[in-house]
């Protein structure tokens, strides 16, 4: 829906100045912004205004006005009046920019969108500053979808009845063309779709009177000469050859034609304003006319271009928009050409598009020949009544695998954030495996034989890593007492050991004996109800009978050994999240988001996976063992020694990046994720992945649910509805994935099942109605 402004100038003159009244609101609405201003004096505009018209009419370039009056072209004159209008535009925008007038060209900018359609409307009773060319105005050519139109302060809107036409019904007046073509006029006319043209070549008075009364005509056309006279408030159009008329003269034909339902008036002719003045009085929708003598061409070229452009679809003021603008190529013979179209109109109508003067609104869509409260009340109540059912349908947990899906889509469809530089991981393949029994190392219980883990660890104490996490399981004590003093005296690692649980017998696994309980972390891992690791699960209460006693986790226990020497301890808040610094991770809930009745014991939040190939530069332990190390590539950084093979009892784990066997993730370089999210956060600011609450969640699906009944309110074919659906549902998409990016989860899956629904059951809502209406009639 476009804008409407309206632009009333109060008493004054140039002498004095002019009070300003500004207006901005919604098409079919009341104003929702109103400010005054005023115009300063400005007493030489007028006399600027006289001299361009004196340079354009002595050029005299075969206009339509009286066909004694044409003169021929010169090509000083052009020059001269090219001069004089760009003397007028230069004075006319100093005006306009005036410190008095500055709040409301400010309150325009601050209201407007140059993206939206706009329609203005000049209110005023001062024949002077009609004249002026607003369509120069800098502010309006900032707004490519904008027309200005011109209107009187006094007006009232006309009722017509509501007489079906199956076609563009167009009376088309022809009057005295001696000088001009007015043939090309009805050619074009008479190419017009969904159109039914009757012509009155040079009428008598009679004739055209007869005709007026006659029939319910939807535009009523003239071409030939005619002109306004030296006041410029009355108008006469030459009929024939030794005929003419003043509006007045058919004051009573033409005020019939208008009750019966006639929307249009255009004068394809010269001099046109005072014309126009006399059809506001009778309160005519809108008009389109000439403000000066136009050039037989250019008269031809504005038909031809508003009429492609009007008939195609285009709103009113948009095709005389780009009308005018298309005049422009003819400048270079008729200058100023883009000046002369202008629309005055009736505040109190909304101008109708071609279809809407073809289809009366009852049988485009019958629900619409409601009242316009009636109609935003249907669409309203359906749309509470569709969400609700959602809502209900996505609370029974309905639509949470189709949600978790579009989940993992978006993930893996997230731009590369590169490798995390703060983490090393020292990974354990089959060849890995190979070797380590190829030297006869013993790997009972353990994928990392003691020889070479004690070898690992006094390699990379000499590099000083800031923490080493050890994501393999040693439920049994060392052998070599060697490892068994590196294990006891390492402060900065960690080991891992599994937490128990008895409700689906999982006994756990106990931690290394020898490293200390406050270097442990579980290695617990939550996955969802398909499989998949969406969830990370920070701390926990262990079970008293639990071989594992640790609180924190694995990933957590490495992160926070990272930040302590910046002076960050993990601690909590009164709600009982964990606190790391000024980072909060709030803990999730049994119904988070798209999850519905999960276990959200302990303190678990969304993993958000860093989006890349690699979460961290990764080494193999043979590799690292027996080739240089770059001693950078280690110090300060945290280091996990983890198993990646897949031969032997493979720890891989299902994530939104893939779930069958070759593409799961092994559990190291899921930790890995986990501590990058944690670090990233704190150091970084990287979103956690949040969801909102269940109203606003609500009240966010319930707008895409409005937006389907609005699609279906515009009255759209069955092509075009689906052609704004399927743009609709991208920009949800675009949204939702724009959003996730920031760190907002928001309900896609079920707004999109709303924006389907919604137009669907309007859309069978409309059909029912429509019989009903038809069986009735």
């Amino acid at each position: 829906m476009g804008k409407l402004v309206v632009l009333k100038f109060g008493e004054g003159s140039f002498e004095q100045g002019f009070a300003v009244t500004l207006q901005i609101g919604e098409e079919h609405e009341r104003a929702a912004t109103e400010i005054t201003g005023k115009l300063p004096a400005f007493p030489e505009m007028p006399l600027y205004y006289s001299h361009w018209q004196s340079s354009y009419r002595q050029i005299g370039n075969r206009y339509r006005l009286h066909a004694d009056q044409m003169q021929v072209t010169n090509v000083s004159m052009i020059q001269d009046c090219e001069n004089t209008s760009y003397i007028l535009q230069a004075r006319f925008n100093t005006w306009l920019r005036a410190e008095e007038f500055r709040p409301l060209r400010e309150k325009w900018l601050e209201r407007l969108s140059s993206t939206e359609e706009v329609r203005v409307i000049l209110q005023t009773e001062n024949s002077q500053l009609q004249l002026l060319p607003w369509h120069l105005w800098d502010l309006l050519e900032r707004y490519p979808k904008a027309e200005i139109a011109l209107s009187s302060p006094t007006y009232d809107r006309i009722h017509k009845p509501h007489t079906p036409n199956k076609l563009v019904n167009i009376l088309a007046i022809v009057g005295n063309s001696q000088g001009i073509d007015t043939q090309a006029d009805q050619v074009l006319l008479q190419q017009c779709s969904n159109a039914e043209v009757s012509f009155l070549v040079e009428p008598q008075r009679k004739e055209l009177t007869d005709h007026l009364w006659g029939k319910n005509w939807d535009i009523l056309f003239f071409a030939g000469h005619s002109s306004t006279n030296g006041n410029g408030k009355c108008g006469r159009i030459y009929l024939n050859q030794t005929d003419s008329l003043t509006i007045g003269e058919l004051k009573y034909a033409l005020k019939k034609a208008i009750e019966n339902g006639l929307q249009l008036a255009i004068f394809n002719s010269c001099d046109g304003l005072g014309l126009a003045r006399e059809l506001a009085d009778l309160q005519i929708p809108q008009i389109i006319v000439m403000r000066e003598p136009v050039p037989d061409q250019v008269a031809k070229e504005f038909l031809k271009y508003f009429l492609e452009g009007f008939a195609g679809g285009e709103s009113l003021y948009q095709a005389v928009r780009q009308a005018r603008e298309r005049l422009q190529g003819l400048e270079d013979q008729f200058p100023c050409a883009t000046w002369l179209p202008v629309i005055c109109q009736n505040p109190a109508q909304i101008p109708p598009t071609w279809d809407e003067l073809r289809c009366p609104k009852s049988k485009d869509i019958p629900n619409l020949a409601l009242p316009i409260r009636r109609r935003f009340q249907t669409t309203l109540f359906s749309s509470l009544a569709i969400t609700a059912l959602v809502c209900g349908v996505r609370l029974l947990g309905l639509l949470e695998n189709q949600e978790i899906q579009a989940f993992d889509q978006m993930m893996r469809s997230r731009s590369s954030e590169g490798i995390d530089p703060r983490l090393l991981v020292i990974t354990i393949d089959d060849n890995d495996l190979a070797i380590q029994r190829q030297n006869d190392e013993s790997l009972i219980g353990a994928s990392l034989s003691e020889k070479s883990l004690n070898k690992l660890l006094a390699k990379l104490n000499q590099y000083q890593p800031r923490a080493i996490g050890l994501d393999i399981y040693r439920d049994f004590p060392a052998t070599d007492k060697n490892l068994i003093t590196r294990l006891q005296q390492t402060q900065n690692l960690i080991g891992v050991c599994k937490g128990s649980d008895f409700t689906i017998n999982i006994g756990g696994i106990k931690p290394p004996p020898e490293i200390p309980t406050e270097n442990l972390g579980f290695s617990d891992f939550i996955h969802d109800r398909d499989g998949v690791i969406r969830r990370h699960l920070l701390f926990m209460n262990q079970e008293t009978t639990s071989l594992c006693s640790a609180p924190y986790a694995f990933s957590l226990q490495l992160a926070s050994l990272y930040l302590q020497p910046l002076g960050i301890q993990p601690k909590f808040t009164p709600q009982g999240n964990l606190r790391l610094g000024k980072t909060v991770f709030p803990n999730l809930k049994s119904r988070t988001g798209s999850y519905q009745n999960i276990d959200a014991n302990g303190g678990q939040i969304l993993l958000n996976y860093r989006s890349s190939k690699q979460v961290a530069e990764q080494v193999k332990l043979t590799q690292f063992l027996f080739s240089p190390v770059n001693a950078s590539a280690i110090k300060g950084r945290i280091v996990l020694i983890g198993v990646v093979a897949k031969g032997d009892s493979p720890d891989t784990w299902s994530t939104p990046y893939g779930a069958t066997l070759d593409e799961q993730m092994p559990g190291v370089l899921v930790q890995a994720h986990m501590v990058s999210q944690i670090l990233s956060a704190v150091q970084d600011g990287r979103p956690l992945l949040r969801v909102w609450s269940l109203w606003l969640e609500v009240f966010w699906m319930w707008g895409w649910s409005v937006v389907g009944g609005v699609l279906v309110w515009r009255r759209l074919s069955l092509l075009w509805l689906a052609l704004a659906v399927g743009v609709t549902f991208s920009v949800l998409y675009v949204v939702c994935y724009g959003l996730l990016i920031w760190g907002a989860w928001v309900p896609f899956v079920p707004s999109a099942l709303l924006l389907v629904a919604t137009v669907v059951l309007m859309s069978i809502y409309n059909s029912n109605t429509e019989v009903q209406v038809e069986n009735r009639e």
